[in-house]
């Protein structure tokens, strides 16, 4: 097949997430297969306009991804992907007005954005967001299939956005490699992956420290990530916290091995990468009870799930304080056993399936 791989980032530009990396190794594995792929996204200041890596083709595209984006897609993407090519996208940009009616066109849904775009955006612009990602895409999607990477995802695509039309899921996979001769450590440590922006309320974390030093004066909290947030943060860092911005995946594992907790503070997500990033390592997640979080953590076997409420930074600490008294090697095993579960190579192969048009079969939820 010829397929194009439209997504707002790729996973080295700096604000990459958990979606860039879900959209490249999805990539990268159908060029392995054999077919031709075009990776169209848009580059950050010092990225080639054209690149091709581990035999997918990276096409800049920022023109096409900020308006309708299929508008722009045969200029961006080279002549073998200009006809009768296989769309996956990362979120709704109203390709099927502008392809081909032969096209096969994937809506791939991480997450519903509404209540995140109040957060980033002034009201008036928030709620234009909402009416593109609600009515707008959902008109524009309506005869095509979509992706969700999780439960939470499917049902707030059906109950907030009326989202109709099928909807199949495409989960994360996990490929972290273990790093070697690590021991855990010796003293309370906890970590926290992922960009450092506004949602992810890293800042939940900082307050709850305090409280848990008094309780644990060696405690050490770990950092990893880069973000619109990071000065903020790092202007505020209490005793004991480390922010460590970026770092390679083998400093990165290697630091997470270490950890007895994972943390996300994250007001929701699609799924939560880290969380099973770390679930690889042995190393449970303590997280608030919210979208795509509480598919990702398993209560009482890889981690525990927080109730939102209205002062989540002391329910943080508490939180915290109980899986730190409770914590034994059994979510260690169950953590390891539950990230076993999920491979990229089954999610290409579900995505494949997919644009093929046949049936993927049953989703990991049924597994």
């Amino acid at each position: 097949m010829k397929i194009a791989v439209v997504n707002w980032r790729d996973p080295w530009h700096p604000q990459a997430g958990g979606a860039e990396t879900f959209a490249w190794e999805l990539a990268r594995r159908f060029a392995r297969a054999g077919h031709e792929v075009c990776f169209v996204t848009a580059r950050a200041p010092g990225q080639s306009r054209r690149d091709v890596a581990e035999g997918a083709f990276r096409a800049d595209g920022r023109g096409l991804l900020r308006l309708p984006a299929g508008a722009g897609l045969a200029a961006a993407a080279p002549k073998p992907f200009r006809r009768g090519a296989r769309l996956p996208e990362r979120h709704p940009v109203l390709h099927p007005w502008v392809v081909r009616r032969r096209t096969r066109v994937l809506c791939v849904v991480h997450h519903v954005h509404d209540r995140q775009f109040g957060v980033h955006l002034p009201g008036w612009l928030a709620a234009f967001g909402r009416f593109l990602e609600g009515p707008v895409s959902r008109w524009s999607y309506r005869r095509h299939a979509s992706v969700a990477v999780s439960p939470s995802t499917v049902l707030a695509m059906r109950e907030r956005l009326g989202w109709r039309g099928p909807v199949h899921i495409v989960p994360n996979g996990v490929s972290i490699a273990q790093p070697g001769n690590f021991v855990k450590s010796s003293v309370p440590r906890l970590v926290c992956l992922g960009r450092l922006v506004a949602h992810k309320r890293v800042h939940l974390l900082l307050d709850a420290v305090a409280e848990l030093r008094e309780r644990r004066p060696d405690l050490v909290v770990d950092i990893v990530g880069r973000g619109p947030e990071e000065a903020a943060l790092r202007a505020r860092l209490p005793e004991g916290v480390i922010l460590h911005g970026y770092l390679p995946e083998e400093d990165k594992a290697r630091l997470v091995a270490q950890a007895w907790l994972h943390v996300s503070a994250s007001q929701g997500e699609g799924w939560g990468l880290s969380v099973l990033e770390a679930a690889a390592l042995g190393v449970p997640t303590v997280a608030f009870d919210v979208d795509g979080l509480r598919d990702a953590v398993r209560p009482g076997e890889t981690g525990w799930l927080l109730p939102e409420g209205p002062d989540n930074g002391a329910g943080l600490a508490k939180g915290l304080a109980s899986a730190l008294d409770e914590l034994d090697h059994t979510y260690t095993v169950n953590c390891r056993e539950w990230a076993a579960r999920f491979s990229w190579d089954h999610s290409a192969g579900r995505l494949i399936d997919l644009m093929r048009g046949t049936d993927p079969g049953p989703g990991w939820e049924e597994r």
